[in-house]
């Protein structure tokens, strides 16, 4: 492994300056719950119950609203989109800090409905800046960054509630929300990668296209990654309380969130391409189960973290990977907003989970509780990833007397198949996370982000080489180019161009 991966995707036009502004637009973001859970407790004197009521509120307009979000950008582009979502999310914060709570629950909902996008505006845009070859380091770095905005928003959003009250918090948020929307704006980052049909082409796909099997496989695993991950947040927070141990959950939720970065810095060095979410998600809930055993001690229980946390990040990164392949570019906009929702469903369900099972059996049962409904949404999803590996042909091996005519068209057979031999694993990060509110009162916030994506054999992992008479793309699959599939295939085609346009037979070609 090396950081080859990572130098040459910072180097494409609009990835550092995309990661460095979608990283700060994200830290307002992440500072939200934990700003608006204090708001209720502390400025408007209610309990936490009340707290999660308009925590809840603010998750089904998000959840509604991304995917709507998500189409508008699709058919009119980003910049409305965002002026559109600006201006209503600081509207919401300016006015919401100054409603009583009968009036606040409802505005909330509206708050999250029309919350500006930032986490699937920089996947889409990731999706069309990066050529397949690329995708896998890109998301993981878009899973990198998203960890480190949940540690630091909501640490911001408790230092300014705690110091300068509530209040203030909530319009330090709007301002932050306004420069992030701005920043955005001014940044502009493409929907659509070149050769794609851009927007104004006013091109369509019905749902039914790709609103798939699939689809909604990789959708619900990344809904139950995001449930174990906000209900492991919960779990630790339980059981070092449990202990007399309290003062070490900081430390040791910052060693989670540190071997999730970690995990997917690893998985993005990756050449080979990356394995499909369900093959890391799998593992991931399944190690989560027996993590309560460390409860003895804090040092003990982040020990057993290791195995799951580093999973983390490479299951988002794989989800949102996927994604980005199996999906025709004029729906990505909609995809990425109903991936958006599945991880947001995931954390709003992930903390009451984990709770209700600490309250009837104790601390360590937290993590069982979680784990085991990851091992059961993994155990429902593996029938469609088995069927999909059926229906993927094996590779195809040319005969002898084919060899005059495979070598006049390496570069139409490797563009023919570029999308499943880049797809055969390859995986990246998009992201999103959180923290259930208890954790984040404490003062931690870990999250895992990115996603993964892929044409027909992409989530099941195989890779099959699609001979060059069938290499017209499907209509949800991304072309590739020899430009798009790094230097050494560029020279190939290169060598055999006049080849790779021309379907002639070795006769003709002597």
């Amino acid at each position: 492994m090396s950081l080859t991966p990572y130098r040459e995707t910072l180097a494409l036009p609009k990835i550092t300056s995309l990661l460095v502004v979608a990283t700060l637009a994200r830290v307002p973001i992440a500072a939200a719950t934990v700003v608006l859970t204090l708001h209720v407790v502390e400025g408007l004197h209610l309990s936490y119950g009340a707290a999660g009521l308009v925590g809840a509120a603010t998750t089904i307009g998000g959840s509604f609203g991304a995917p709507v979000m998500g189409r508008l950008v699709d058919r009119l582009g980003l910049r409305p989109v965002l002026v559109l979502t600006t201006v209503a999310e600081v509207i919401y914060w300016v006015v919401a800090q100054a409603l009583p709570y009968w009036a606040l629950l409802p505005v909330a909902a509206v708050g999250g409905f029309l919350a500006l996008p930032a986490f699937s505006v920089a996947r889409q845009a990731i999706a069309a800046l990066t050529p397949e070859s690329h995708r896998l380091p890109a998301f993981a770095l878009d899973s990198m960054t998203t960890e480190l905005s949940f540690m630091a928003g909501p640490a911001l959003g408790v230092l300014i509630a705690t110091t300068a009250g509530s209040r203030a918090a909530m319009l330090t948020l709007a301002v932050g929300i306004l420069l992030a929307g701005v920043g955005l704006w001014l940044l502009d980052p493409p929907v659509r990668a070149a050769h794609e049909a851009p927007v104004s082409s006013g091109e369509r796909v019905p749902r039914r296209s790709w609103l798939k099997p699939r689809f909604v496989a990789v959708l619900a695993v990344t809904m139950a990654a995001t449930l174990v991950l906000a209900g492991t947040d919960v779990a630790v927070v339980a059981v070092l309380r449990d202990s007399g141990q309290l003062e070490w959950a900081g430390l040791v939720l910052a060693l989670w969130a540190f071997f999730s970065l970690l995990g997917g810095f690893v998985y993005g060095m990756n050449r080979r391409g990356g394995l499909p979410a369900l093959a890391l998600f799998a593992p991931m809930a399944l190690l989560t189960i027996p993590v309560g055993l460390g409860h003895s001690h804090w040092a003990l229980l982040a020990l057993l973290l290791i195995p799951a946390g580093s999973l983390c990040a490479p299951t988002i990164t794989a989800s949102s990977d996927a994604i980005s392949r199996m999906i025709p570019a004029s729906a990505r906009g909609e995809a990425m907003g109903m991936h958006n929702s599945a991880l947001t469903v995931g954390i709003a369900c992930g903390a009451p989970l984990a709770g209700l099972a600490i309250d009837h059996g104790g601390p360590a049962w937290g993590f069982v509780a979680v784990g085991s409904v990851g091992v059961l949404v993994a155990l429902l999803v593996l029938p469609v990833e088995l069927r999909h590996r059926r229906a993927t042909p094996p590779p195809s091996t040319p005969s002898p007397s084919a060899a005059p005519a495979s070598r006049s068209t390496p570069a139409a057979s490797v563009s023919g198949s570029a999308s499943a031999a880049s797809v055969s694993g390859s995986a990246s990060a998009a992201s999103v996370s959180g923290s259930a509110s208890a954790a984040s009162v404490s003062g931690s916030a870990p999250a895992a982000s990115a996603g993964r994506s892929a044409p027909a054999a992409s989530v099941s992992g195989s890779t099959h080489a699609t001979p060059a008479s069938d290499s017209t793309p499907a209509p949800s699959e991304t072309p590739a180019t020899p430009a798009t599939l790094g230097p050494a295939v560029t020279s190939v085609a290169a060598a055999s161009a006049p080849a790779a346009d021309s379907a002639k037979s070795p006769d003709e070609l002597r």
